[in-house]
């Protein structure tokens, strides 16, 4: 229980540094991702308005069929791009990667690739 409390912490506090300098725009928003133990969700959020622009997780409706039987990772994969194609309809093709205190590897890595590979450019 402590190894997992040790990582959480460390974890938040990358995050609060790196939630410090960087912030989303209407023009750049911030790409942000969460995982947890099932599921992966990417939002692009406005942080000058306090506003989620759009978002897409393993839990959206649409891609549920897409998704069955997909490891974690190519379903990072295909959320990552599913979430471009929804930001590039609307317009935004530059945005800001945060990781939220994630190493970037696996689903991190996989989730940004995907986004690349829709379209979106940072």
């Amino acid at each position: 229980m402590k190894k997992n409390k040790v990582k959480k912490q460390r974890r938040d506090k990358i995050r609060r540094r790196v939630r410090a300098t960087i912030r989303g725009t209407a023009e750049r928003p911030r790409l942000s991702i969460f995982k947890s133990s099932k599921h992966v969700y990417l939002q692009l959020i406005n942080d000058r308005d306090n506003m989620t622009i759009t978002a897409v997780s393993t839990k959206t409706a649409d891609l549920q069929k897409d998704l069955k039987d997909k490891t974690s990772v190519e379903s990072a994969k295909l959320i990552g791009e599913a979430l471009a194609k929804v930001a590039v309809d609307q317009g935004i093709k530059k945005v800001v990667y945060d990781r939220s205190g994630y190493k970037f590897h696996g689903i991190v890595k996989a989730a940004a690739d995907g986004a690349r590979e829709g379209g979106l450019d940072f």
